[in-house]
């Protein structure tokens, strides 16, 4: 069962939350970039995530599922909030250029059915971002939190997950590297520099993002990745082939 829209509201008030929401909408920036035109959907609770967003999108838009419940967005202006049945988003297909989903896999009843949703309100060149918990931090075992509940994945898992939907795996990072204490909020800058480099695989969260499988079009190389690259890397980055995986290590930080 999911977690109720109140709870994710109030996680995301506190001091704790509040630090999540920045170390994730750094590494969407990051990915993204500027997102003027583009029409953005978030699927889950996605909202603490999707601000940066709104001043420079066509469209951006919150659909929240109907077990979690959904609330009002933004506080300002004219609601973009809805409330959405999983495997049946009401959107027409191909619409949204970016697909952020956030506290959206992990509590899932179907998994697949709602990545072949995400995938078909997806554009044909669009991308999406999953922020799951890490199997591996301590934030998938802390239940004061919204990542200590449902199921956590390691990178591997959510890549094969992915792929079963017909999506295809371009790029991933970690993320929210202080445990899951308020005590730790206020240090959260510091602890996410040195986590990223003392221990990149225990960060609390990964963020996988897809692209749309496409096999009659011939792969091209890509100028720069969505995530800036770790010094692991000792080939160039180009999108992974189905069921190939770059390198051994950790790509991305």
């Amino acid at each position: 069962m999911r977690r109720d829209v109140l709870d994710l509201r109030r996680f995301y008030a506190s001091p704790l939350g509040r630090a999540v929401r920045d170390r994730v909408s750094r590494k969407l920036a990051e990915a993204w970039g500027d997102a003027r035109g583009l029409d953005v959907l978030g699927v889950g609770y996605a909202t603490p995530f999707l601000d940066g967003f709104r001043p420079q999108a066509r469209r951006v838009v919150a659909a929240m599922p109907a077990q979690q419940g959904v609330e009002v967005w933004p506080a300002d202006g004219r609601n973009l909030s809805c409330l959405a049945e999983e495997a049946a988003l009401p959107f027409m297909n191909a619409l949204f250029d970016r697909v952020l989903v956030t506290h959206g896999l992990e509590e899932a009843p179907d998994l697949i059915a709602l990545l072949e949703e995400v995938k078909r309100v997806m554009a044909p060149s669009g991308r999406a971002i999953f922020a799951v918990a890490s199997r591996a931090g301590l934030w998938a075992g802390a239940e004061s939190t919204p990542f200590g509940y449902g199921r956590p994945f390691t990178r591997r898992q959510l890549e094969e997950v992915v792929r079963e939907a017909g999506l295809e795996p371009a790029a991933w990072s970690r993320a929210v590297y202080i445990p899951p204490h308020p005590a730790f909020a206020p240090h959260a800058e510091l602890v996410e520099q040195l986590g990223s480099r003392v221990w990149p695989p225990f960060s609390g969260l990964i963020l996988l993002e897809a692209v749309k499988q496409t096999f009659a079009v011939k792969p091209r190389a890509v100028r720069a990745p969505a995530f800036a690259p770790a010094e692991c890397c000792a080939r160039p980055l180009r999108p992974p082939r189905p069921g190939e995986t770059l390198c051994g290590g950790p790509c991305f930080h």
